[in-house]
């Protein structure tokens, strides 16, 4: 059973790892005709061509998102991913028989792991691209999720490793709505219970210790900076135009604040995407709801499927 992002028809997902380098990029691939959107929320986002989903905007189709560590530098992942797809002849056509590819993606920072020095670049990109399969979704520590980890404000040796993580359901009248996540936020991962399930540690003792515990103790928030996101793609089979994936976007983000404490944050660039493949009619609100649900397990599957890199250590380890 696929309970993965490729459990929608025509989504295929690609990932390039760079285990040394503590970073990564992946890649959703879409099949002709996906409408688009994305909600940006957190103070601290870095993405590429969210402009197009506007809806009044001339472009109607996306044909890639691209998920990379690398922070700022990651963005360059996406070359790679529209010479993949040029080569294909996949994208917006225009005058003079041109293919431009549509492709939009966000980035999370990982430099603090690994080699701070080496990014994702459009090699990497291109890699992922012809990685794509609409295999079950590899998770854990790979692709974007590679140097990803949470409750870092006091540093990486005190955070916990996380990664990419994804989730799928699907209705009794054919309905699919499926994510995919790269976890790195500034706070915690909590579980259906409310416990923390990866995030923050004590120096001495390696518990959890909670984000917001810290921040109480402290007289001013400490300068995380730009270190901090959670960023993915909710995919469904439904029937949605540009405005309504927008609302299953925004209802999304309700996921990450069901599983991270505290969420969209001024340190954090939270942002998801939402891909329509458009074969069935449904509710908005339905799709949006279930949307929520599963960004919340697949923050969780991302933590429960990492493994331990360089020095930071995963919740299951």
């Amino acid at each position: 059973m696929n309970d993965t992002l490729t459990a929608v028809p025509g989504i295929r997902v690609g990932h390039a790892t760079d285990l040394v380098a503590g970073t990564g990029c992946t890649v959703v691939l879409c099949p002709p005709n996906t409408v688009g959107s994305v909600d940006v929320r957190g103070g601290a986002p870095g993405t590429r061509e969210t402009d197009l989903f506007r809806p009044e905007n001339t472009v109607q189709h996306v044909n890639a998102i691209f998920l990379a560590g690398g922070s700022a530098f990651g963005l360059s992942a996406a070359d790679g991913i529209m010479r993949y797809l040029a080569e294909h002849e996949v994208g917006f056509r225009v005058g003079g028989g041109h293919v431009v590819p549509i492709v939009s993606g966000a980035i999370l920072f990982d430099l603090m792991l690994g080699k701070g020095d080496t990014y994702p670049d459009a090699a990497m990109g291109y890699t992922a691209c012809q990685a794509a399969s609409d295999e079950p979704v590899a998770q854990g520590t790979i692709g974007a999720g590679t140097g990803a980890s949470c409750g870092k404000i006091m540093g990486a040796p005190l955070s916990t490793k996380t990664g990419i993580g994804s989730a799928s359901t699907e209705l009794s009248n054919g309905l699919i709505v499926s994510a995919l996540v790269a976890v790195n936020p500034v706070g915690d991962v909590v579980g259906k219970d409310g416990k923390i399930i990866a995030g923050l540690r004590d120096a001495e003792s390696g518990y959890f210790v909670g984000t917001l515990n810290a921040f109480n103790a402290m007289a001013n928030m400490p300068d995380t900076g730009r270190e901090n996101t959670v960023i993915g793609v909710v995919a469904t089979n439904a029937i949605l135009d540009k405005s309504q994936a927008y609302k299953v976007s925004q209802m999304a983000h309700d996921g990450i604040a069901r599983a991270v404490h505290p969420s969209h944050t001024p340190y954090d660039g939270d942002t998801i995407f939402t891909l329509a493949t458009g074969s069935l009619k449904s509710d908005v609100g339905l799709v949006g709801a279930l949307a929520a649900e599963v960004f919340t397990d697949a923050i969780r599957n991302a933590v429960m499927s990492a493994t331990s890199l360089h020095g930071v250590r995963a919740a299951i380890e």
